[in-house]
């Protein structure tokens, strides 16, 4: 594994370590990746983004392709760490489903929903039929699971952290290197947080660690072949396809997570058009409305450019 970038910061009660370390097995791709600047700058995405309170932000952008067999990877600023929104709740799900491979308890496990991790008050997803999740409610792990990655369910995803707990859920990501990318909070209010995180820096990760994140998945070893196989059948049931999704050819499968909040605006998941496979991991501090038809024509071009450069071999 190869350093390539190198950040340390201190926070309140607990300190943690933005260190990218690029996987050995990603060959990079420096004509691949000029490629994506391009077609990046073409749509005004390379550039500094003014993000309210918490200042300037940019891109953090990845692709990996998976055509050839070889994974080559390139990107712009992928290494940039950006607030990911629900796109962190595939880490939780991942220790999670480690959790249950490992026999702590089932999918089919009881849980009860408890104040105050019962947050939303609205589904993410309006015609989404699923109830909200309230106080006292009991469901079992594996509805839980499908609540947070198909609808990206808030309240479900305050229930899984308290069951896997952040400290399980970090150490997964230490295991992969993935250092930056801890899952730090819940998602409500930090008067409500637990004792020890009501000050702690927010959830951050970077389009490499979220890239790396789907490969382990596609070559069944994120953690084991069970979770990973659990994993892609959770994200290839992703309800929302209104980013990334609207530019991919018809009949093209995308198991994704996508994530949305003020000014950021995030998708990541793996592309199978049968002859066109890659990873794409596309972080965008713009707001939804703003960025939607962005991430439409980012993600048409990124799938034409990958596809010519396979025709012509």
């Amino acid at each position: 594994m190869k350093k390539i970038l190198l950040l340390c910061f201190a926070i309140p009660f607990i300190s943690y370590t933005q260190n990218v370390t690029l996987p050995s097995y990603f060959h990079i791709d420096s004509t691949f990746s000029a490629k994506l600047h391009g077609i990046v700058s073409e749509l005004g995405l390379d550039k500094n983004f003014d993000v309210g309170e918490d200042g300037i932000e940019q891109i953090s952008f990845a692709v990996v392709d998976l055509t050839s067999g070889t994974p080559h990877l390139g990107g712009v600023h992928f290494d940039n760490f950006i607030y990911p929104a629900s796109v962190y709740k595939m880490y939780v799900a991942a220790e999670v489903l480690d959790q249950v491979s490992q026999g702590k308890y089932f999918l089919t496990s009881p849980f009860i929903v408890k104040s105050p991790n019962d947050v939303d008050k609205s589904p993410e997803l309006a015609w989404d039929p699923r109830p909200l999740l309230k106080n006292g409610d009991t469901v079992t792990v594996n509805y839980l699971l499908d609540l947070m990655i198909t609808r990206s369910d808030n309240s479900a995803a305050n229930c899984l952290i308290d069951l896997a707990r952040r400290e399980n859920i970090n150490a997964l990501i230490h295991r992969y290197h993935w250092d930056g990318s801890e899952v730090t909070r819940k998602f409500l209010s930090r008067a409500y947080e637990d004792s020890g995180y009501a000050t702690i820096r927010g959830t951050e990760t970077c389009a490499l660690h979220a890239a790396d994140f789907m490969y382990r998945i596609e070559i069944n070893q994120l953690v084991n072949p069970w979770v990973s196989m659990q994993m892609k059948a959770l994200l290839g049931r992703q309800l929302d396809t209104t980013k990334l999704s609207t530019g991919l050819p018809v009949n093209t499968m995308f198991y994704h997570k996508t994530g949305w909040y003020s000014y950021w605006t995030n998708d990541v998941g793996i592309v199978d058009g049968g002859t066109v496979r890659y990873i794409i991991a596309c972080f965008l501090p713009i707001n939804e409305e703003d960025a939607r038809p962005k991430m439409k024509v980012l993600s048409e071009k990124v799938y034409e450019a990958i596809r010519e450069e396979h025709d012509t071999k």
